[in-house]
């Protein structure tokens, strides 16, 4: 019944985008999400673009892992990487008054080749961490509704990456505008169900989830909520979905749909966690992965709602992190023309090079957040310096910022092999990733500190 129940479910979500994503005409439309009058995008459209971009298939998985094994802290930790729409809102306003169109325009014209280049970097690491962790939570799905069943993983991973291509391709980003507003009209739908399910069950108790401490006890969750606090200033500059959406419509209706998105999206992920609160709450045990818990929780239609949202939120993310790809190949880089054919090709290269990574095997998902997240901690101290305090930063600043963020990224990613090992303190992989923010952070104020005042450009 359940399979059935998701399979017809993600059939009708997929034939409707397929129908609501009106093949682009133009090059703006696929690129900016203009329609065929040449208007950009309305507030609403903006909002659940954003929200549906940003709770996708992957940090709704993680906000309830991160629930079940540290409760509230664990939460709240993963559901302040949202205030990123405040700081992104911030951000955003910013550039727009240097008369800059998008953050990559703004790093040209301070820091020549060498800013955009480093931070394309960034990006790209970022948009294949999208795909790769999105299909791998679509493989997880459908490995624990198929045990039994040979290739499963791949077989689904393949299938859905495929349709997916097939309507995203089809329109670039004003296909992935419209379908991410039906997508998340579907998701809010069942989400309510399943949280309304959970709520109103005997055994469910409010005090218990908003005070418990998951089953690993709430201490590494709340080192995860500092590890949030630092890099929630630098996480949406790196992040091209959110990004590219700051420069579409005019700067009030950006900063509104900003405002909007932050707290529709923040609810969503903080009422997920509490579905992995309450599988800790009543004692169940995770043998193998948090998706069986859930179906040994709930009864068939309510396992199947909690899946079919997974999914589809995965999805809309997939379809616009692809736009995203079109427009940083074609665009930015100059890699291929500004065609549609041309964004086309950079749509499939990316998918297929994150749907490789999906089936090679790595299966952790924090992972894929923290290191691109890491990584783009040297945009803190450059954009605090330059664009906030409005001073000239050294190119060779710049460029320590940047190696002391990448190296820290290299550093958490590769935490168990011996040399990292030498170089970390003993201690959960959280408190390493906090020592490694603030390490950063610390050497690139530092030099920006330096470079902005001696030997400034």
């Amino acid at each position: 019944m359940v399979l059935l129940i998701i399979v017809m479910g993600l059939a009708l979500a997929l034939g409707t985008s397929l129908y609501v994503s009106a093949q682009a005409t133009t090059v703006d439309g696929f690129y900016k999400g203009y329609d065929k009058e040449g208007r950009a995008p309305n507030l609403w459209t903006l909002v659940l673009s954003q929200v549906t971009t940003w709770i996708f298939a992957r940090s709704l998985l993680n906000a309830a892992i991160l629930g079940y094994y540290y409760g509230i802290a664990g939460t709240l930790a993963y559901t302040a990487y949202y205030g990123s729409f405040l700081t992104g809102a911030y951000v955003v306003a910013r550039l727009r008054e240097t008369h800059s169109v998008s953050v990559q325009d703004w790093l040209r014209s301070n820091f020549g080749g060498i800013g955009t280049a480093t931070y394309n970097i960034v990006i790209a690491l970022r948009l294949l961490s999208e795909v790769f962790a999105n299909l791998l939570v679509v493989g997880l799905i459908f490995s624990v509704l198929l045990p039994e069943t040979g290739y499963v993983r791949e077989i689904s991973v393949i299938v859905l990456s495929c349709v997916v291509f097939a309507y995203s391709a089809w329109g670039g980003l004003r296909a992935a505008l419209r379908t991410d507003v039906l997508q998340m009209i579907v998701f809010l739908i069942v989400f309510a169900v399943a949280f309304l399910a959970m709520v109103l069950a005997p055994n469910f108790s409010w005090v218990g989830v908003l005070t418990s401490d998951g089953v690993a006890g709430s201490y590494n969750g709340w080192v995860l909520l500092l590890v949030a606090a630092l890099q929630v200033f630098s996480y949406p500059i790196h992040d091209p979905v959110m990004m590219d959406r700051g420069f579409l419509a005019d700067k009030d209706v950006t900063r509104a749909s900003f405002l909007h998105a932050f707290w529709i999206s923040a609810l969503c992920i903080f009422g997920f966690g509490l579905f992995g609160i309450q599988a800790a709450e009543i004692g169940a045990k995770i043998e193998s992965d948090l998706l069986g818990t859930w179906w040994i929780m709930f009864p068939d239609l309510i396992f199947a709602a909690l899946l079919l949202s997974l999914l589809i939120s995965g999805l809309s993310t997939l379809d616009s992190a692809l736009a995203s790809v079109a427009r940083l190949i074609n665009e930015e880089l100059n890699v291929l023309p500004r065609t549609l054919g041309a964004g086309r090709v950079a749509m499939a290269g990316f998918l297929i090079i994150g749907g490789a990574l999906t089936l090679w095997g790595n299966g952790t998902l924090f992972d894929a957040v923290a290191v691109s997240g890491t990584a783009s901690m040297f945009l803190t101290p450059v954009m605090v310096t330059s664009l906030i305090l409005g001073r000239r930063l050294a190119i060779w600043a710049y460029l320590v910022a940047y190696g002391a963020a990448v190296f820290g990224a290299i550093l958490y990613f590769a935490r168990g092999s011996a040399w990292a090992t030498a170089i970390l303190p003993d201690g959960h992989k959280y408190e390493q990733l906090l020592v490694i923010c603030i390490a950063v952070l610390l050497i690139g104020g530092l030099s920006a500190l330096i470079g902005s005042r001696r030997w400034a450009v």
